[in-house]
């Protein structure tokens, strides 16, 4: 619980003051209580070193410390943990895409975040140029589409418009990391686990009432019923508009006690 304290007072901030290497650290924490965040924080400081530009960059984080895209075990949680992507140099787009923000940031260069569908990436707004960290290559807007495809198995009768590379906040990637965690700790049916990242989910603003109902059903499959259950009954307390479908939801679970 202290984890998600600290989580959601990071994500309430104003974007510009968000951390988002120590927002990805506490979800870590979440699954690794006793992770110290600082030799991680240490090592992308280690790793600007030297980088002056975008040739430096790609070539510091993809020949010289080999970071690639983790093809062989994609789904696996610790791709989702930065500090195991740091120690493996292994991950998926949105993780290495997040070491590629950070280390940039560190040597002085402001890269862009694109949460493009089905495959993140940043972009060099100086030169338009597109970082795929997973691929560990560099695109341009014929390259980006390409990938697209390839990953979404969209045909031409998609169109692929400027709004598909959005340009996007820390809070947004640190949602869509545990976008992802939660679709792999619910298919690999980890009650435990989907209940700290959906814990994390619903202190981001925005975060939706469904999540909470989530929650609820993920604490009862636990065998702890009536907490699941006052759980609902206090967000329905603090949320007038959603009771109903909370206090719906708690007679639900309610019901697995008869």
């Amino acid at each position: 619980m202290e984890v998600v304290e600290h989580f959601a007072e990071l994500v309430r901030k104003p974007e510009s003051e968000i951390d988002l290497a120590r927002g990805a650290l506490l979800i870590a924490a979440a699954a690794d209580p006793a992770l110290d965040p600082e030799p991680p924080m240490a090592l992308l400081d280690e790793f600007s070193q030297g980088v002056g530009d975008l040739v430096g960059l790609c070539r510091r984080l993809f020949v010289e410390l080999g970071f690639r895209g983790d093809t062989r075990s994609y789904h696996s949680p610790v791709n989702s943990f930065l500090d195991r992507v740091l120690e493996r140099r292994l991950g998926i787009p949105i993780t290495l895409s997040v070491v590629t923000l950070e280390v940039a940031s560190r040597a002085g260069m402001a890269l862009e975040p694109i949460g493009m569908p089905a495959h993140f990436l940043v972009r060099d707004p100086r030169s338009g140029l597109y970082i795929d960290s997973f691929g560990a290559t560099v695109l341009d807007d014929k390259g980006c589409e390409d990938l697209f495809r390839e990953v979404s198995g969209s045909g031409p009768e998609v169109p692929f418009r400027a709004e598909m590379r959005p340009v996007v906040g820390p809070r947004e990637i640190l949602a869509r990391i545990l976008l992802n965690l939660a679709h792999t700790y619910r298919v690999n049916v980890e009650p435990k686990n989907l209940e700290w990242v959906l814990r994390l989910r619903l202190v981001i603003p925005g975060s939706s009432p469904e999540e909470a109902i989530q929650l609820a059903r993920t604490i009862a499959a636990q065998g702890r019923v009536r907490e699941a259950v006052g759980e609902l009954e206090e967000r329905a307390s603090v949320a007038p508009d959603l009771a109903p479908g909370y206090r719906r939801a708690a007679r639900v679970l309610l019901a697995q006690l008869s």
